[in-house]
């Protein structure tokens, strides 16, 4: 599970540093105004594609898998037929619904240029509705890596291509009072095209390990299979609450920049200012902190099947073990990136986008913490979808959905906390649906949470670490600006730099130190032997 898990957390790693990276200079050729329209157009593209086809892979793997468990091969083959078409259908009405619809969002939201950018992202749906089903065939089986790979070539072409659009759509349209809105357009054309290169790629792979997938129908003797319209009603019933409780999780955001904008121009604030708020929020306070949430959506991803199987033959006790395990392996990860926003979240913004303002630090240093509890949520999603309780997570997102907005326009609305506010209520919905998470799942499992070496030593040591980040950091800005008082920026990109590495070592020396972590727990880690080696000979850990 760590095994196929961590492979497609390492994709989803490379696909986020890769989005991360091309969006840094993508948003100084299109400027914050453009990548306020950028954003809000992705906020409803992207609810349009969980609405069509989010769920897909997530239902697909899932009932591939039980198929595939029980021996029954035809029947996860016809899994796969049925996803197909029903993928063809939803993405293909999603699609139109989303082109037609663009002008209508962007006058409802006081932003009516955003109908441009979305509009090229429309057809984006359709593709990507008939990709995962291709994708949650492969997870069903327990193989990641189609998936992976995929993600990392739609990444590069969509880096690629947005760049390359956008210089492009901004010169063409210099000048011109659409040229923000043509410029995020220029950016969205490389997402759809990116799409249909992970398409192209997974159906090569399909084709080229076709007789793997035909021997093992071959191997199956069973006379009857399952009749289609029987698959594409179980299809349905185990999208649905997925679709439901993933889209409650976007509609935060979709409802956030709803909200963001009405209520701030009820105060007078002007669209490109509120355009601009936004753009830091959503293009570089969000799209950082989602980076490391990427391994706990790909264990999220990963643990599915398994818990599937498990729960099918009753072994409660190693159900309880795989979840501890998941859950420990993430707050390893998120607790020092939360940390490492939280000290040095202004310089990393001033490295990476020459964002010096002091909003933007003190969004980081605010809102950094939502990545333990993003990561947290999301792992227990998946286990509450993995143990066939695909509805309560519906229910729990709704909770915090509601409180979150109610907070949100209070704030907005008698405070002059502007994107502050959003920045707290973004850790208040994730807050809210990890406790709630927590109380189901043991009250379902019996299963309780270890504390201590699962979230108290990561804290403790992240803590330190986080001390360590900015006391360096601080000291090295003072030695490089007495040296070369010229070059700050180049100071703050070394000062940064070596920050960060060093942090990475001091985290684990003190969580080794303070028995966070032991050598069994990592050589059970995927290439866990080689690490643990590795750290022996550093003298991180004993023999």
């Amino acid at each position: 599970m760590l095994l196929q898990g961590s492979i497609l957390a390492m994709s989803s790693l490379i696909v986020r540093m890769i989005g991360l990276v091309y969006r840094i200079p993508l948003a100084r050729i299109i400027g914050d105004d453009a990548y306020g329209y950028y954003s809000t157009a992705f906020e409803f593209y992207s609810l349009a594609l969980l609405l069509s086809s989010y769920s897909l892979p997530l239902a697909v793997s899932k009932l591939v898998s039980a198929r595939r468990i029980a021996g029954r091969h035809k029947d996860a083959r016809r899994v796969l037929y049925v996803g197909l078409a029903f993928g063809f259908a939803v993405g293909a009405i999603a699609s139109v619904l989303v082109y037609i619809g663009a002008d209508l969002y962007g006058r409802f939201n006081k932003t009516p240029q955003v109908a441009i950018p979305l509009r090229v992202l429309a057809p984006t749906i359709f593709v990507f509705s008939v990709m995962g089903v291709i994708r949650g065939y492969f997870q069903g089986f327990g193989n990641m890596v189609p998936t992976a790979l995929s993600q990392i070539i739609e990444q590069i072409v969509n880096a690629i291509v947005s760049v390359g659009a956008a210089v492009y759509m901004v010169k063409k349209y210099a000048g011109t009072t659409e040229q923000s809105a043509y410029g995020a357009a220029g950016g969205t054309w490389g997402t759809f095209l990116g799409a249909c290169a992970a398409a192209v790629t997974l159906v090569i792979i399909f084709l080229s390990t076709r007789k793997y997938y035909v021997r093992q129908l071959l191997e199956d003797t069973s006379k009857e299979q399952e009749r289609y319209r029987t698959i594409l009603k179980v299809l349905i019933m185990t999208a649905l609450p997925v679709v439901i409780s993933q889209t409650v999780y976007q509609l935060s955001g979709t409802i956030d920049v709803s909200i963001f904008n009405r209520t701030l121009n009820n105060k007078g604030i002007v669209e490109e200012t509120r355009n601009t708020w936004w753009g830091i929020y959503s293009g570089k306070y969000k799209l950082l902190t989602n980076v490391p949430v990427a391994i706990a959506s790909a264990m999220g991803t990963a643990i599915v099947p398994n818990l599937v199987a498990l729960i099918a033959k009753g072994k409660i006790e190693t159900t309880k073990e795989k979840i501890a395990t998941v859950v420990k392996f993430n707050m390893i990860i998120a607790f020092p990136c939360a940390f490492g926003f939280i000290s040095i979240g202004g310089p990393i913004l001033r490295m990476l986008y020459g964002d010096g303002r002091e909003l933007s630090a003190l969004m980081m240093q605010i809102g950094g913490i939502a990545v333990v509890f993003f990561a947290l949520s999301t792992v227990t999603n998946g286990v509450l979808q993995g143990i066939n309780h695909m509805f309560l997570p519906v229910w729990h997102s709704l909770i915090a959905l509601i409180i979150h907005c109610a907070v949100l326009w209070t704030l907005l609305h008698f405070t002059e906390m502007n994107a502050i506010a959003l920045v707290l209520c973004n850790v208040l919905f994730a807050f809210i649906v990890c406790l709630l998470n927590a109380r189901s799942i043991r009250k379902l499992l019996g299963y309780k949470q270890e504390w201590r070496t699962t979230f108290v030593i990561p804290l403790v040591s992240a803590g330190v670490m986080a001390a360590f980040a900015n006391m360096y950091y601080q000291f090295h800005i003072w030695i490089l600006g007495m040296a070369f008082p010229n070059r700050p920026t180049l100071n703050n990109l070394i000062a940064c730099i070596i920050a960060i590495f060093l942090s990475v070592f001091v985290y684990f020396a003190v969580l080794i130190f303070l028995k966070g972590i032991s050598r069994k727990e990592i050589v059970e880690m995927p290439k866990g032997k080689v690490i643990a080696d590795i750290l022996t000979k550093l003298h991180l850990l004993r023999k």
